[in-house]
């Protein structure tokens, strides 16, 4: 194919911007004349309107997605001395959460299928010193919940969502995030409901774990200056709550929209050489559309998509058992599906406003490079 295109970026968030101004100015012009600025009424009508929106009895506005992580780990009594089980393809924070408070990541290879973790793989590392599983609804697809769930009652064990691609995924009916003990979102820009800013919120329908999860989030207080334990200064700001609560309403629309666009690409990309296509599975809100590129070519491919102007992203490029903090660690083991994702996944344009003149010139290039320059 020759020439190239009009650039085309990963991810575009002006459209949203334009289409939703005047609403978004509203909501942050209410916020400023307000003169309250962290947590206060904005936050709490968020709090309220998203619980309600996942079918969740307590929803905790946090200042990020990483945050919730580590507060709801606390919260559900994770720390010193334990293990969590998890994946190794995912964003750092979710092994970093488990480091921060004190306890042990352990790694479980992912279905190669789902880039999910493996149920399967999953009891046989369980130890005494386990404490709590900790799976990723990695690109918007939703976990084996269901095994996941039945391996943590009969080991008595925690079980705390990555939600942070995910948001609006269902899982048999389900929203994400409200199957285990808690739920931690992200609200960082580039997420399906994502705020100008950073911001995460953790869910739960545990009393004990919601009043823990509000005190950590205020310096280990119910009231200020009456600390009970040593927290974090975690509060969800009111501009973001504001710019979540306008942009709350939209988000099932919008995660039609990226489905119809992954469904467009499986059907434009279908048959190229080379090139393993993501399963429309249920509940999959594709926060990112991921293929596999084989043959050792991802890297030469994703440098031609470049220079005709398309925007594509590799997550993750390392996984979590091989990076430097952990890697030398004796409680980690190979994972070798994770560490061949590693080197094949290329993530493309994806988004409710991303346009069939864009999907054709994607899939065309990517198709015409498979086929004919690296075939």
């Amino acid at each position: 194919m020759a020439g190239g295109v009009n650039r085309i970026p990963i991810l575009d968030l002006s459209p949203e911007i334009e289409e939703l101004w005047d609403d978004l100015m509203a909501a942050i012009t209410r916020v400023l004349r307000s003169g309250q600025f962290i947590l206060g009424p904005e936050v709490e009508a968020f709090e309220r309107e998203v619980a309600e929106y996942l079918g969740v009895k307590h929803a905790i506005g946090l200042n990020s997605g990483t945050d919730a992580l580590v507060i709801g780990l606390r919260a559900l009594g994770v720390g010193p001395g334990d293990e969590v089980i998890t994946t190794p393809f995912t964003f750092f924070a979710t092994a970093e959460a488990i480091s921060l408070v004190g306890a042990t990541p352990v790694f479980v290879d992912i279905d190669p299928k789902t880039f999910n973790i493996d149920p399967n793989l999953i009891p046989a590392a369980i130890t005494s010193r386990t404490k709590a599983i900790l799976p990723v609804h990695l690109y918007g697809r939703p976990a084996e919940m269901d095994a996941i769930l039945a391996i943590a009652e009969e080991q008595g064990l925690k079980v705390l969502e990555d939600c942070a691609q995910a948001f609006g995924a269902t899982y048999r009916g389900k929203k994400v995030g409200t199957l285990g003990h808690a739920g931690a979102f992200s609200f960082f820009p580039s997420k399906n409901l994502g705020a100008y800013g950073d911001g995460g919120l953790l869910v739960t329908n545990d009393d004990g774990v919601a009043e823990l999860a509000r005190m950590l989030r205020a310096h280990g207080s119910k009231r200020k200056y009456y600390n009970e334990m040593v927290g974090y200064n975690s509060r969800l700001d009111a501009l973001q709550a504001a710019i979540l609560r306008v942009k709350l309403p939209h988000v099932d629309r919008w995660n039609e929209k990226r489905r119809q666009v992954a469904e467009r690409y499986n059907e434009l990309l279908s048959g190229v050489p080379g090139l393993v296509l993501p399963e429309i599975s249920e509940g999959h809100v594709f926060h990112q559309y991921t293929v596999r590129i084989l043959g050792g070519k991802r890297d030469r491919l994703q440098q031609a998509l470049a220079k005709a102007g398309i925007g594509t992203m590799v997550y993750y490029p390392v996984p979590l058992h091989e990076l430097p903090v952990y890697s030398k660690k004796e409680s980690t083991k190979e994972c070798l599906n994770a560490t061949q994702a590693s080197e094949e996944v290329l993530s493309l344009p994806i988004g409710p406003f991303v346009s069939q003149r864009e999907m054709t010139s994607v899939a065309g290039h990517l198709r015409w490079l498979l086929t004919h320059t690296y075939a």
